[in-house]
């Protein structure tokens, strides 16, 4: 899962060193579980952040032209 995590950071350009990463993870989770009701908003804003950077990463890949061989 980490690895996941940091694929997705580097692909906007942000590096994340793994402690501190765990160290967000802590911090998230434990907000989950003081605030049950904030799961749903914090997937949902997950869910529209990687919506984004996949939608953006495919319309730079279309823009981008073939070479043709």
């Amino acid at each position: 899962m980490v690895e996941a995590v940091e694929k997705g950071l580097k692909k906007i350009g942000v590096t994340v060193s793994k402690p501190v990463l765990a160290i967000i993870c802590i911090i998230f989770g434990l907000i989950v579980i003081v605030f049950p009701d904030l799961i749903a908003w914090i997937i949902g804003l997950f869910l529209i952040i990687q919506g984004i950077l996949t939608l953006t990463d495919y319309l730079e890949l279309r823009k981008t032209p073939k070479s043709k061989s």
